[in-house]
């Protein structure tokens, strides 16, 4: 089968990306020919020969770099690459993933005309909210689904006027209207993605719950003594983690925070010379499993709708019990064999149920072993393969 995997980095960044680079891996590895389209950018790995590659743009750049932006984000000026790479490739299969403002819908729309099945898998909200990520000034919010206007009226976009409206043209360029009859298949990770777009009108006929998966020859248990709580993540707002440090702070727990972020430096001057918490920077995929093994716990504190996040699955791969967010599609990956919950954006919450999950006695070994069970690349294979030939 030709599939054309499109995403709009080429990089091991977030969850979103880590995903699409893996999906890439399981279907080379079955033998799939395989072809992929992303954006320019100076973060992206070298590309595979044979791809297809967007010229960069800014949001936040330049006046003439805005303007550019804005245009991509509309569907302007992708029209003839996208043309090259599906005349040159010929895909059976476009499988989407996070194109949205850098790459454009009008993917879907050029590679249903060409007689393309069109899969989308949604890393975030953004065909339900036009901020993506159901969020107005760091609280929860889903007006837009009943009033489209909603984006404008309490500046959801950055608290700007003048970018808000452009979330409000976007939404509107890539409807549902415009959008359902040239997608075949959504991919939802996670049951609470699933009804966020069925609340949003989208039709459940053409959506499919798959969780995202695991390499579970990276992330396994290795025998570990473990200490200590961690973070791995991205340093920004909506994963909660100053919730988190306030946490460590309050009730003296060892914490050890891995990843970057709009919020590194401010969170490196509140909490740099906490005796509880450490800054370990950017981490390689390696770095992360071995912190996830030596670690007795994992944090997962968001106050924003996290979809079918890898940090949860990783994790319990590792052996490493969770404590997350009773937000979003984070309870569906925990147990009580596997983890606790706690009230989002509570901070005696959060810390009360870190401090039980470090005394808590958990079998480690069965954890991992259950995970790398249920997150196998070779389940989530099979049920690709059904929407592809469905």
């Amino acid at each position: 089968m030709r599939i054309l995997l499109v995403n709009k980095f080429y990089r091991r960044g977030g969850g979103d990306c880590v995903h699409f680079l893996e999906v890439e891996k399981l279907l080379r590895g079955a033998g799939h020919d395989v072809a992929v389209m992303t954006m320019s950018h100076p973060d992206n790995l070298p590309l595979p020969p044979g791809s297809y590659s967007l010229p960069g743009v800014r949001i936040d750049g330049t006046a003439s770099q805005k303007l550019k932006a804005a245009a991509r984000i509309l569907g302007a000026g992708v029209d003839s690459i996208i043309g090259k790479a599906l005349d040159e490739f010929r895909p059976d299969v476009v499988h989407l993933h996070n194109i949205h403002s850098y790459i454009s819908p009008r993917i879907a729309q050029m590679a249903h005309g060409a007689g393309c099945k069109v899969v989308w898998t949604l890393h975030d909200y953004k065909l339900v909210c036009p901020t993506y990520s159901c969020l107005c000034n760091g609280n929860v919010c889903t007006d837009c689904m009943t009033d489209p206007l909603a984006v404008i009226k309490r500046r959801c976009m950055k608290n700007s006027l003048a970018a808000s409206v452009l979330g409000y043209l976007e939404a509107r360029r890539w409807s549902r209207g415009a959008l359902l009859d040239c997608v075949d298949a959504f991919i939802c990770p996670s049951d609470f993605m699933r009804g966020k777009m069925a609340e949003g009108g989208w039709p459940q006929s053409k959506l499919a719950v798959i969780s995202n998966f695991a390499n579970t020859d990276m992330f396994s248990d290795n025998g570990l003594q473990r200490c200590g709580a961690c973070y791995i993540g991205r340093l920004s707002p909506e994963k909660g983690v100053e919730l988190l440090a306030q946490a460590a702070s309050r009730y003296s727990l060892p914490l050890t925070i891995m990843g970057t972020g709009p919020m590194e430096s401010a969170l490196r001057e509140r909490y740099g010379r906490s005796p509880y918490i450490t800054f370990a920077g950017a981490g390689t995929v390696e770095q992360v499993a071995a912190l996830l093994a030596r670690s007795a716990v994992s944090v997962i504190p968001s106050v924003w709708f996290e979809n079918n996040p890898l940090s949860v699955i990783e994790s319990l791969c590792c052996g490493t019990p969770v404590v997350g967010s009773r937000i979003g599609g984070i309870p569906e990956l925990i147990t009580p064999d596997n983890g606790l919950l706690s009230t989002p954006a509570d901070v005696d919450s959060l810390g009360r149920a870190v401090r039980q999950a470090l005394a808590l006695p958990w079998h480690n070994a069965a954890i991992s072993s259950a995970a790398r069970q249920r997150f196998v690349p070779q389940g989530y294979y099979p049920r690709l393969m059904q929407l592809y030939t469905r």
